[in-house]
């Protein structure tokens, strides 16, 4: 069986971003940490974690290679408030991007997508399909409500 795993390059702040993703995901957990050494206090130098069903490999690996937004992690999820917590906790130390997109206080970028968007930006209705879509481009963090309004037509301004 093949399988992909995304690999994450991070900048000597490894143990801090677990820390920091285990307050943000209420389903992430390490599975396994490798050290530079044997003692549980030397420095860790890749981990194994999986959030939400999703396998990570994270390194180590310092200034080299910083990430960039030619890659992010997709967060498909169910409604508002959901989308308005990820957002909150993912930009603090981060910055908020354009159409969902953000980046964490390490660099990572992120798209935080509720599933009515692309609900919306599918509709067999072409019309309001670009509706939907022309208001998600004017958006930061994506406004559910705003988006429907946009696609029904119903959108002030």
């Amino acid at each position: 069986m093949t399988r992909i795993t995304p690999f994450l390059w991070f900048d000597d702040n490894l143990e801090e971003a677990l820390d920091f993703y285990a307050t943000v995901f209420d389903e992430m957990t390490v599975t396994e940490r490798s050290r530079t050494g044997p003692a549980d206090t030397d420095p860790l130098c890749s981990a194994r974690l999986r959030i939400h069903g999703q396998d990570l490999i994270a390194f180590n690996g310092g200034p080299q290679f910083p990430f960039t937004e030619a890659v992010s992690l997709f967060v498909s999820v169910d409604g508002q408030a959901e989308v308005g917590r990820l957002w909150e906790r993912l930009t603090d130390g981060g910055e908020p991007s354009m159409c969902g997109w953000l980046k964490d206080r390490f660099g990572l970028s992120w798209r935080i997508v509720p599933t009515r968007l692309i609900e919306l930006l599918g509709d067999p209705d072409s019309d309001r399909a670009a509706r939907a879509r022309d208001a998600m481009l004017r958006m930061s963090k994506i406004d559910i409500a705003t988006l429907e309004a946009a696609a029904d037509g119903t959108a002030g301004g």
